[in-house]
């Protein structure tokens, strides 16, 4: 079963999210700004990865005048985000599927969070390139996700992560299977090779502006 399409972790997943990420409401508020910054006041913003719903949630509730369109191809998330947005469903389009199914009109910026990491190399630039094709010139990209530092060690970063998710109570053999399980199946990247691939799909003016132990965010031009 793929864990996007698991009821525990669908059911647990607004709550544990928050929790796995630091500074996790702070990367939605910072995306805001960032987005704000190149976009009109009543802006069209695509969201890829939207399921779950929680960046949405922040997005809508801070800039009322937006209206967006989601994507992701776990339709157990959607449920979930439609659930999360409340009011805020009215300015939501969700589709199930992939970058491919979104519409190529010109949106005014887009957020891929928390999702390209899944993504192996090849299919993150074709995924990069078509929202880049989505977007209207001058538009602001905000992505983040797992990336290390140049020459460093995902399993040593991402333990870290584990470490800062689980607390002082964390179950160790719990944590260890978690690390050895995503170390193996993660297409992690190095914060050069995704700066890299956000300038080959023809983005500008890249700039990292968070980064949290394994997570790094970064800002981009199209």
């Amino acid at each position: 079963m793929h864990p996007f399409t698991d009821p525990a972790m669908v059911a647990n997943y607004a709550e544990s999210t928050p929790r796995k990420v630091p500074g996790f409401a702070d990367i939605h508020r910072m995306a805001i700004v960032l987005l704000a910054e190149h976009a009109p006041e009543a802006a069209d913003i695509l969201v890829v990865g939207a399921g779950g719903g929680l960046e949405l949630k922040a997005f809508a509730e801070a800039k009322p005048h937006w209206r967006f369109v989601g994507v992701d191809p776990a339709a157990e998330m959607l449920d979930l985000a439609r659930r999360i947005l409340g009011p805020s469903r009215s300015r939501v389009e969700l589709l199930r599927g992939y970058i491919d199914d979104v519409p190529t009109r010109p949106f005014d910026g887009a957020t891929c969070l928390l999702t390209l990491h899944f993504l192996p190399k090849d299919e993150r630039l074709r995924t990069l390139q078509e929202i880049y094709r989505r977007l209207r010139p001058g538009a602001a990209l905000v992505v983040a996700h797992h990336s290390i530092p140049e020459d460093g060690d995902f399993a040593t970063w991402f333990a870290r992560s584990v470490a800062f998710s689980g607390g002082p109570s964390a179950n160790s053999d719990q944590a260890l299977a978690s690390i050895s399980y995503v170390a193996q199946r993660l297409p992690v990247l190095s914060s050069t090779e995704d700066e890299a691939l956000l300038r080959e799909a023809g983005f500008s003016d890249v700039a990292l502006f968070y980064a949290g132990l394994s997570f790094r965010g970064w800002v981009a031009l199209a």
